[in-house]
């Protein structure tokens, strides 16, 4: 109780003997390692410190230089926290050894009580130690014990390092504070440490330090159930195993589903587990997941975590999410038409497709009604296990009502789904004309289209170039001629199932004599020469075509045209009184002349050719003659009265100029008609016109 009291008690003032408050620090952190925190445990400096220690001492001075620590009271607020573990402590330390005051001429070694470092990294274990009298150590051995067996590391002097020859040779390394350094450590370093320190007439301390090497687990590998579980399994199926590599110390695996940890039930979640050590020293631990599946579970999520420590805390490592395949059998049946059965139409390929609920899909069976409520089986035309039954080139017959059936091969549960297929027609399309006989050129004619469809139809009318002429089921024509297209078309159509649509085509034969419509007329010849001549004629029924002529006839027919050339030698009759073309039919026929003309040889229309430039030459130069006399004043025009030409004292070098006609009657009349005058019968048979002025 008097050592609890003086714990208790602070010292006076901040300066009490160093090797009184080491001995305090190191009595109380060996005596109550349950009762203080490990800072005070594993530092003298801390608790030299607590109980007073000095801050000017060295030890002091290190501790109080740490930042935001005021050097004046940091050893009276370590004090104050620490009293209620000072005062724990005070028991077991009067249990060791008595007073203060015995113990304190003790040397003593202080040293963590455990390291933890991961594996392949660097171990360093400090070894602290407090001599009486402020002396100095001889000696400090390092050993790790082996069974029982300590094995000496390395000799520490003054003057030198003298590493011994064992199986850490090479990875020891001592610092300036004698601390111990292990490289490269492994899963077999994992064992006690101990620092022996020799200092003369003080005597020996020593201390111990586990080494606790620890390493991080591989990420987990899940693999699930790959052959799917049944809903009806008897026993507990196994959903998945998972596996996590090298870890140290063992890690432990739990299981997660949908987000939820799942735990052990009886008869609904059974959890396996193993674990193995390598030769390595680490860890591999397995997990395997029984549990009980309904048929919702075919979407579930299973995962499985790792779980280590590390440095007194926990943590975790997730695996990926797997689904597993559930058997169940089909609550539900689907038969449905693909396309849409309001879609389709004579002519598709049409798909009946089956679908149930169940995993994995049960047998269909596809059958049809036939009459008297008798069942086709359509199987053969299927493959059983796709549920789809194809059905090619549908037409009216192909509609009916189509069943499916399933069995589940697991419980012989039965389920069937029926389904109308209507396929959309247009059938009997027909065309009418009115009047029905042949129409004559000039006629009129109605052309009726009627067809018969489960839906509502449009008519269109097109001729023989495909271009629309009219809508409705109508078309009227008037006023015939055998260029009125012959063959028109009535387009029926389904608006209301795209491309369901036929077309039936009608010829217009319009009926008539015989039309020329092209001769080659008049034709330009030549004596003997060879020419063709040409006759085109339009009429139906189809018309003969006769030449007055003799010659070789080549005849071409297109449509309601017929055409026949002619290939003659031109002579003297031919030219002279021409070719005649006469087309026929029954209802009549017509005939035209074709002219020949005689062509002139290329010397004749030589000479007519000159002969015409000369004229226009001579019109010309007369022409300029007169312009020129007329600027001079020699031809005087636009005077009233009239003047004798033939007075005496006219000069006989002025220029007379005579004109005479032929027609005197015609030119008098004109001459007297401009000057309203009667002239003499003598008078009117020539007329003079004075140039002279």
């Amino acid at each position: 109780m008097l050592l609890g009291h003086r714990l208790l008690s602070p010292p006076a003032g901040l300066h009490a003997s160093p090797g009184h408050a080491i001995a305090h620090c190191f009595v109380i952190c060996r005596a109550s390692s349950d009762a203080l925190p490990a800072f005070l445990r594993h530092s003298p400096c801390l608790c030299g410190a607590l109980l007073g220690w000095s801050s000017r001492q060295p030890l002091g001075k290190l501790l109080c230089s740490l930042p935001g620590i005021d050097s004046h009271y940091f050893p009276l607020l370590l004090w104050s926290t620490a009293r209620i573990s000072i005062t724990a402590a005070g028991k077991r330390a009067a249990e060791l050894g008595g007073e203060v005051e015995a113990v304190a001429s003790k040397l003593e070694v202080s040293m963590p009580a455990v390291v933890e470092v991961e594996s392949g990294g660097t171990a360093r274990i400090e070894c602290n130690f407090y001599i009486p009298g402020n002396g100095s150590y001889t000696y400090i051995n390092w050993f790790y014990i082996d069974r029982n067996n300590w094995v000496k590391l390395c000799h520490i002097t003054d003057k030198e390092i003298l590493e011994e020859n064992t199986s850490y040779k090479g990875r020891l390394s001592v610092g300036e504070d004698k601390a111990l350094s292990i490289s490269r450590v492994t899963m077999q370093d994992a064992r006690t440490f101990v620092c022996q320190v020799g200092a003369g007439s003080q005597g020996t301390g020593e201390n111990r330090t586990e080494l606790h090497i620890y390493k991080v687990p591989e990420a987990p590998e899940i693999v699930a159930n790959p052959g799917g579980i049944s809903v009806h399994s008897s026993d507990i199926p196994q959903i998945a195993q998972c596996m996590s590599k090298n870890g140290f110390p063992v890690p432990n695996i739990t299981w997660h589903k949908n987000g939820q940890e799942l735990q052990q039930e009886d008869k609904m979640v059974k959890i396996t587990a193993t674990r193995t050590r390598e030769s390595s020293g680490l860890y591999t631990v397995s997990s395997t997941l029984f549990a009980q599946v309904t048929r919702e579970d075919r979407n579930s999520l299973y995962q499985c975590t790792v779980h280590y420590w590390l440095r007194g805390q926990r943590h975790t490592v997730e695996s990926r999410r797997v689904n597993v395949t559930i058997f169940y059998p089909a609550e539900h049946l689907k038969l449905q038409v693909v396309p849409s059965s309001t879609l389709v139409k004579e002519g598709d390929d049409v798909k009946l497709v089956c679908e149930a609920d169940g995993n994995p899909a049960p047998v269909f069976t596809f059958l049809k009604r036939e009459l008297e409520d008798s069942w086709q089986d359509l199987t053969p035309l299927t493959d059983p296990n796709s549920g789809v039954l194809n059905l090619h080139d549908v037409n009216k017959s192909s509609s009916g009502l189509y069943r499916c059936q399933t069995l589940d091969l697991d419980d012989m549960r039965q389920l069937e789904k029926d389904v109308e297929l209507v396929v959309n027609y247009i059938e009997g399309v027909h065309v009418k004309m009115e009047p029905s006989s042949s129409p004559r050129e000039g006629d009129s004619v109605r052309l009726s289209c009627n067809a018969h469809s489960p839906v509502a139809l449009d008519y269109q009318w097109r001729d023989e170039k495909g271009r629309k002429v009219a809508e409705g089921n109508q078309l009227f024509l008037s006023n015939l001629t055998f260029e009125t297209s012959s063959n028109f078309s009535c387009k029926v159509m389904a608006p209301s199932v795209p491309g369901l649509e036929q077309s039936k085509q009608v010829a217009v034969t319009v009926q008539g004599k015989p039309r020329i419509v092209d001769i080659s007329s008049p034709l330009y010849v030549r004596q003997d020469e060879v020419v063709n001549l040409t006759c085109k004629a339009i009429a139906f029924p189809r018309p003969s075509v006769h030449w007055n002529v003799n010659g070789t006839a080549h005849e071409y027919i297109e449509n309601q045209h017929i055409a026949s050339n002619l290939t003659v030698r031109v002579n003297h009759d031919l030219l002279r009184a021409g070719a005649m073309c006469k087309v026929s039919n029954a209802l009549g026929f017509s005939e035209k002349h074709i002219q020949l003309l005689d062509q002139k040889t290329p010397e004749s229309k030589g000479v007519i050719i000159v002969a015409i430039i000369v004229c226009i030459l001579v019109v010309a130069v007369l022409g300029s003659v007169i312009y020129f006399l007329h600027k001079k004043g020699k031809i005087a025009c636009g005077r009233s009265g009239k003047q004798d030409i033939t007075k005496p004292e006219a000069r006989k070098d002025k220029i007379v100029v005579e004109v005479k006609s032929d027609k005197l009657s015609e030119e008098a009349g004109l001459l007297q008609g401009a000057s309203s005058e009667k002239r003499p019968a003598a008078d009117q048979s020539e007329k003079y016109i004075d140039l002279r002025n």
